[in-house]
């Protein structure tokens, strides 16, 4: 496996992470998840690493037009649920590599950390 970004192609965050991840020289598979969906295991293992507070975006438009019940997570498994029906309600990007580091966002400290820690991206 090597590093996977996940996320939605046109997103804005996204575009800046597939333009830091070339200028870094990090090679990269992109799974398109509006477009291949994502699989619950997928979510799950995210959550145990990650926490599921870190992968559900509430502050985008996805989760403003989700009802007060939808909103209502109370556990992994709820937001697991909710992220595979709403895969837009998922923070962009969640930058996974080959060694296992995971990062869920945009933030170049975070991503030169990661793989820093890794050193398995070229």
């Amino acid at each position: 496996m090597s590093t996977t970004i996940y996320g939605i192609k046109n997103c804005d965050t996204m575009k800046k992470a597939f333009a830091w991840l070339d200028a870094q020289g990090i090679a990269y598979t992109f799974h398109d998840y509006r477009k291949s969906g994502i699989s619950p295991d997928t979510l799950a293992r995210w959550c145990d690493r990650l926490g599921w507070q870190a992968l559900v975006n509430t502050r985008g438009t996805t989760w403003r037009k989700l009802d007060p019940a939808q909103q209502a997570i109370a556990s992994a498994t709820d937001a697991i649920a909710l992220m595979a029906a709403h895969t837009s309600v998922i923070r962009r990007p969640v930058i996974e590599t080959a060694a296992g580091g995971i990062v869920a966002g945009f933030d170049t400290e975070r991503l030169t950390a990661l793989f820093a820690q890794d050193g398995a991206h070229r």
